[in-house]
């Protein structure tokens, strides 16, 4: 094999192409890269946020035996009317103390021998004279080392303090003890490492925020995510649309909220952290921001009343880039960043589906333009890699001019391998370029890094229609799990990358600057690769609903199958109807949705339940019809089309299946509609996956190679001009079931080689199974 790169003849400006997106999912902020170890330091977690959750969550009650007294939760006069619960620790008699101790996150808070920490709290008294001890100590009460606070004021005060741990223990308490007779008033305590990351005050863990940098991305998408646009659309609201003013400012000031991970947010990691981290990594700012609609409860925000929510986002242009002149420039100079944070890019929406979404962003385009036209506005292309949502998300970005468009999608990685050459065309008339916010295959295994890598390639390839692109989640706290995959794992002392986290730092820290010509000479053809797939069909039940089935037909090429009529409620089992025999066949029924939300299901190619595929009509709260493909138990959905089935009303539903193409119909109430087109997954493995590009800065040629294959093979590497020195980063050699663990978090790792050229240039062995970047001089 040669691999002919040609460095004169120069493609497509890589950009911005490769970066990260922060998510406050799995305990991602509070609990992770937010640096604070006090959980619900304000004691304002609430049932709203988890059922399970109170006042009192994480926190422990001292009552020593024979004391008198009692521990409260007030809000009468609190320190910040918008975070207005307060502990009360009122004592007649403390013996020992009484009062509280924090558990932290993942079992303890972690304490590092020698290690200083930052304790801060807002503490008050009924007028009495009170002493108030602060405490660090072991889970059995051992203290490591305390200080003891005088508190005779009935005004709120902020009391600032600094321990030295004596000892590292992994699972400590910090305990608040009133140790005199007396009543005191206690809020937002506050306990972070001296050590945060480059320093900040009110800032992240310094381990989890240097991964970040050694990824050396190229922007940072942030806060969410489904978080952004899940909410009440009131602003006063716990559960309220994420909006970016009240996350700035006194932490004591911002309201903390419901996540829609069902946990409480106390936005401590707000905008102005957001922007400083950053800064801070080295990456563009990305934010996102409401649309003034909610399309998980479908609220909307009135049309007359949406000036409010298109002034957020010109406010927050002002606030990046505003000088001390201008209101909100003003606001970030009185919060110590007197240099403007250089916002390029603002997305407008989180994968929105729903006509409320594309009725409103004109609006903020429309204004943000106006008054800001260098500012590359983001619209959304919805949560599906086709479809109906899909279309009129492109549709509407196309309409209004949008710099950029937010793909994103979550699919098997065979998907990712079939799909290698998804990006070679869009349309021609389309001048907005394609911002993959979200991606990522199901897994964190060397296999999934593998084949994001071959995906990655074609993403590179195409950056003249690929403007942006990120992979999701972030991060993930091991004991706080909402969703799987991820790209970095960590408990409260120990962190681990996974293999796509590896392939992600070697595409970002070899990006390069602008593509180049790269032709590959090779006699190895595409291999087609196979995977388990059936022929059994049936009828599947759907939560809480019950169903009708009536002239049930299968026409698998001349052979009719037929069914009796059937009712299928929630508890029923699946009801097999047949199998065919070719792979060109015909299914058609009568459906009554009797009572329920969840419309039908029917599943078709079945092997077992990690082998299937589907189409379901009345899906996801009965908002969508899609068809969907499983691969050893991971899922794609490959088409969605916004549908909801209604009560007692007869469909007719027709599945046509002709070699790999799939067509699906759905008739009701005189209408006939085309619901869903998609194509069954053909798993080709080209010989090898490749790019080249160069490094302005240090006249690098950067060549990146992906073998998918089970067995590697020599490779001239050719540049148009002698290599003097070369270099190769390289995953190879793991099985493609491993997988990074917190205790061996090195297994998949980045190995490097200095290579030397041979007649100028390069020969080498690209391993079976393997990622490969090739630097060279």
């Amino acid at each position: 094999m040669r691999i002919n790169i040609d460095t004169k003849n120069e493609l497509e400006p890589l950009g911005d192409l490769f970066g990260i997106f922060f998510e406050d999912i799995n305990h991602s902020a509070d609990g992770g890269l937010y640096g604070e170890l006090i959980r619900n330091r304000g004691f304002e977690f609430d049932e709203l946020d988890n059922p399970e959750y109170n006042h009192f969550t994480a926190w422990e009650k001292i009552l020593p035996a024979d004391c008198r007294g009692r521990i409260m939760i007030q809000s009468d006069h609190p320190v910040s009317r918008k975070n207005p619960h307060y502990l009360v620790i009122d004592a007649m008699d403390p013996v020992d103390g009484i009062g509280v101790r924090n558990l932290g996150y993942n079992g303890g808070i972690p304490m590092e021998k020698n290690e200083e920490y930052r304790l801060s709290v807002y503490i008050a008294c009924d007028g009495r004279p009170a002493e108030v001890k602060l405490s660090l100590e072991s889970a059995d009460g051992r203290e490591y080392c305390s200080q003891t606070l005088k508190v005779t004021s009935k005004k709120w005060e902020k009391k600032q303090l600094r321990f030295t741990a004596q000892e590292t223990d992994y699972t400590a308490r910090l305990a608040v003890r009133l140790m005199t007779s007396g009543r005191v008033y206690v809020d937002n305590v506050s306990l972070f490492p001296g050590d945060t990351f480059n320093g900040r005050e009110n800032g992240m863990r310094k381990d989890l925020a240097q991964l970040l940098k050694e990824l050396k991305p190229r922007f940072m998408r942030f806060p969410g995510g489904c978080l952004v646009h899940d909410g009440s659309i009131n602003t006063e609201d716990h559960d309220s649309l994420y909006r970016w003013k009240n996350t700035i400012g006194d932490t004591i000031d911002r309201p903390s909220r419901k996540s829609n991970w069902n946990y409480n947010q106390s936005l401590g990691l707000g905008y102005y952290e957001y922007f400083l981290l950053c800064e801070d990594i080295g990456a563009k700012p990305l934010p996102v921001l409401p649309a003034g609609y909610d399309p998980h409860h479908q609220r909307l925000v009135p049309f007359e009343q949406l000036d409010e929510w298109i002034n957020d986002a010109l406010d927050l242009i002002e606030f990046a880039n505003g000088d001390a002149s201008t209101k909100w420039g003003k606001v970030r100079c009185d919060l110590g960043h007197e240099k403007p944070f250089n916002l390029e890019y603002l997305g407008i929406g989180n994968e929105e589906a729903g006509d409320g979404f594309f009725e409103r962003y004109p609006y903020f385009h429309k204004a943000v333009k106006a008054r800001y036209p260098d500012i590359k506005l983001i619209n959304s292309a919805g949560p599906f890699v086709s479809g109906g949502e899909f279309k009129k998300g492109w549709m509407s970005a196309v309409r209004n001019g949008s710099d950029l468009i937010d793909e994103h999608y979550y699919l098997a990685p065979e998907w990712f391998i079939a799909n290698h050459h998804h990006y070679d065309k869009i349309p021609p008339f389309a001048k907005t370029k394609i911002f993959l916010g979200e991606y990522a295959s199901w897994g964190n295994t060397w296999y999934n890094a593998l084949a994001e890598a071959s995906y990655m390639i074609g993403l590179e390839r195409n950056a003249k229609n690929v403007g942006l692109a990120c992979y999701a989640p972030l991060f993930c706290n091991v004991d706080y799990v909402n969703w799987k995959p991820d790209m970095i794992w960590y408990d409260n002392h120990r962190v681990m990358t996974t293999p796509n986290y590896c392939v992600q730092k070697l595409f970002m820290n070899h990006q390069g600057d602008v593509g180049v010509e790269c032709n590959i000479e090779t006699e190895i053809r595409n291999e087609i690769r196979s995977y388990r797939t059936g022929r059994e069909i049936y009828l599947t039940p759907q939560p809480n609903t019950k169903v009708l089935y009536s002239d049930i037909k299968i026409i698998d090429g001349d052979n009719l199958i037929t069914y009796p009529d059937v009712t299928l409620d929630c508890t029923d089992m699946p009801v097999k109807l047949g199998e065919v025999n070719t792979d060109s066949y015909r299914i058609s029924m009568k459906a009554v949705m009797l009572s329920g939300i969840r419309g039908f299901k029917l599943l078709f190619d079945y092997a077992d339940d990690g082998n299937k595929r589907s189409w379901e009509i009345g899906g996801w709260q009965n908002m969508d019809c899609a068809v969907c493909e499983d691969i050893d138990g991971r899922n794609s959905c490959l088409d969605q089309y916004g549908y909801t089935v209604k009560k007692n009303v007869e469909y007719e539903l027709m599945l046509d299946c002709t070699g790999r193409k799939m067509t699906c119909y759905v008739t009701a109430e005189n209408e006939s509609i085309l619901t869903n087109k998609a194509k069954k997954t053909e798993l080709v493995i080209e010989p090898v996956y490749c790019t080249a590009s160069v490094d302005k800065k240090t006249g690098d040629t950067i060549v990146k190679t992906v073998n998918l294959r089970k067995s590697g093979y020599e490779a001239d590497i050719i540049l148009d001009k002698s290599i003097k020195e070369a270099a190769v980063y390289y995953m190879s050699g793991y099985p493609l079931d491993a997988e990074n663990t917190l205790d061996e978090p090195d297994r998949v790792t980045i190995r490097e080689e200095h290579l030397t050229p041979y007649n100028g240039y390069i020969k080498y062995n690209i391993p079976a199974e393997s990622v490969c970047i090739f630097r060279m001089k």
